[in-house]
């Protein structure tokens, strides 16, 4: 092995153990909170949970037991289902609809429409939350489940629709043209061509927004009621109400990460492919 060979090996090995104790880095919170979630609540007040890794005897999935039995914790998770998957779907099909139309269809006022859109970018949620609460309460949404959908689909619409639209711009002219050539209409052009090749933008698009949705508390803690309100408003509520209940919120924390870093590494593949095809145009 020559110098230079040496030298690159060296290099890349440094490079490698950097990333192996950033990773461990980033991966401790989530162990910690992982092995916090198995303690009892003794164990918990006697020591760090770092303690269970000299004693292992201390884990258990009692706690996870208590988890199900508690009807606060097991409805909010199903309201954030609930609220995360449709609203997740919806962006993506509309985003994806209005990104083709801005896209390559011709109609009237197409310019304008999409630096509405773009402009409403700019728009803070928080601005938004009164008055559409106060609609919200004339048409009987407020509060519900659907309200909160409604809310993050209207408010996510805009990036997204920005996002597809410019990716989908991005395609070879030619390709559609051949397929027109080829007798295709619009809609088989569109679900037979342009979306699998903008899968990895769609996935991308989709791993954001459920994120966004899933791990939201501001929008929920306004629109939700005690009926409807997603697993975050929940964990706030029960450390207000019991401080001490570590051997609740503890796995009911560790449920509500667990789920989106889940769907992140099912998607990763083609989050990959969506960003490196952006670095690329």
């Amino acid at each position: 092995m020559n110098v230079t060979a040496l030298r690159r090996a060296l290099g890349n090995g440094l490079v490698q153990a950097f990333l192996v104790v950033v990773g461990l880095i980033w991966l401790t919170p989530l162990a910690g909170l992982l092995l916090s979630s198995l303690r009892s609540t003794e164990d918990t007040a006697r020591g760090g949970w770092w303690t269970a890794l000299s004693s292992p005897g201390q884990l258990s999935f009692d706690n996870y037991s208590a988890l199900l039995g508690n009807a606060g914790i097991t409805q909010a998770f199903w309201n954030t289902v609930l609220i995360s998957v449709p609203t997740t779907v919806l962006v993506v099909v509309i985003a994806a609809l209005a990104g083709y139309a801005f896209a390559w269809l011709e109609f009237p006022g197409r310019d304008p429409l999409f630096l509405l859109v773009v402009a409403l970018l700019v728009v803070p949620v928080q601005i938004g939350l009164l008055p559409v609460a106060k609609l919200f309460g004339q048409l009987g949404l407020f509060g519900t489940i659907p309200g909160v959908v409604l809310f993050h689909v209207s408010y996510g619409l805009p990036f997204a629709i920005f996002l597809l639209r410019n990716y989908f711009a991005e395609m070879p002219k030619e390709m559609l043209e051949a397929a027109r050539m080829d007798g295709g209409g619009e809609w088989r052009i569109f679900t037979r061509l342009v979306l699998p090749v903008g899968r990895p933008a769609l996935a991308s698009l989709a791993i954001f927004q459920f994120l966004w949705v899933w791990n939201d508390m501001l929008v929920a803690l306004l629109f939700a009621d005690s009926s409807a309100q997603p697993l975050t408003v929940e964990l706030q509520s029960q450390i207000r109400q019991f401080g001490s209940n570590i051997d609740v919120l503890a796995p009911g924390a560790f449920l509500s990460l667990i789920v989106p870093v889940a769907v992140f590494f099912a998607f990763q593949r083609h989050f990959v492919q969506g960003v490196m095809a952006g670095s690329v145009k």
